[in-house]
């Protein structure tokens, strides 16, 4: 059994509303925090949240939006999403800000916190890892990516799962090669998952213009180029982030009520 809530807080002049995902009793748990894409804190995350706490962590989905999704208004969701990458405070003030909501729980074990990211939230949990936050496992799925700087990565624990699809335009498997190598000087452990054929965002469920799901195989209005959902990678993606993480915590299973 879990429980799941709504969290309130406020950063970068909004009202944010994160999803909460906890097994149920009391007990000591791993914690993740997790990163929408620039679409917006979705279904989807929500639902990574829920099985999570089923696989025995404490999991909080931050929303960075203020409760807004951009489905089919891809100019209003970059008009939002750009301007926070070209900020590394305002990246970092948000990511703290759903950290300590995070770390706040009870029942959060501070020593075992990891963290998933895809897209430009996949950018948010890198920036906090490479600001020495003590994560044991990161997953960045099509993240947007930090400079690739070996120096930023120096004396940085854990270990980094980075995923893309092989015709991804917007994170492609070169820059994320690009990007591991940098972590490699810094002595950081890493890997990269490039899965065949996979666009961007295709984890995601097809959807409509506003967010329902069309019940077929296609989004029925793409938000950005080169989307595209791909079911078996979509599901080969989230188990090589359960790997990840059951790498890092081995006993999370165990501690399940």
């Amino acid at each position: 059994m879990i429980v799941t809530d709504e969290i309130i807080y406020a950063v970068d002049g909004l009202t944010m509303t994160a999803h909460l995902a906890r097994p149920s009793g009391t007990g000591s748990w791993p914690a993740v925090l997790i990163g929408h894409d620039g679409i917006g804190l979705d279904d989807y995350q929500r639902g990574r949240a829920d099985v999570l706490a089923e696989h025995g962590y404490i999991a909080l989905a931050m929303d960075y939006h203020g409760g807004r999704t951009f489905f089919g208004d891809p100019q209003a969701m970059l008009a939002r999403v750009m301007p926070l990458l070209s900020d590394r405070d305002r990246i970092h003030a948000i990511g703290r800000a759903a950290l300590d909501v995070l770390l706040d729980v009870p029942g959060v074990d501070r020593g075992r916190l990891a963290a998933l990211g895809y897209g430009a939230g996949g950018r948010i949990v890198l920036e906090l890892a490479g600001a020495e936050v003590p994560f044991k496992a990161v997953a960045a799925i099509h993240p947007a990516l930090p400079a690739a700087d070996s120096e930023v990565w120096n004396g940085v624990g854990g270990a980094f799962l980075l995923c893309t699809g092989s015709e991804d335009p917007l994170c492609t498997p070169a820059q994320l090669m690009d990007f591991g190598s940098a972590l490699q000087h810094a002595g950081v452990d890493w890997r990269v998952n490039v899965y065949g054929g996979a666009q961007h965002a295709f984890w995601a469920d097809p959807n409509e213009s506003g967010g329902s799901s069309t019940g077929g195989g296609a989004h029925a209005e793409a938000t950005v180029p080169g989307v595209a959902h791909h079911a078996l990678h979509s599901a080969r993606a989230w188990q090589a982030v359960l790997d990840l993480f059951a790498e890092a915590f081995p006993s999370a299973g165990s501690e399940r009520p």
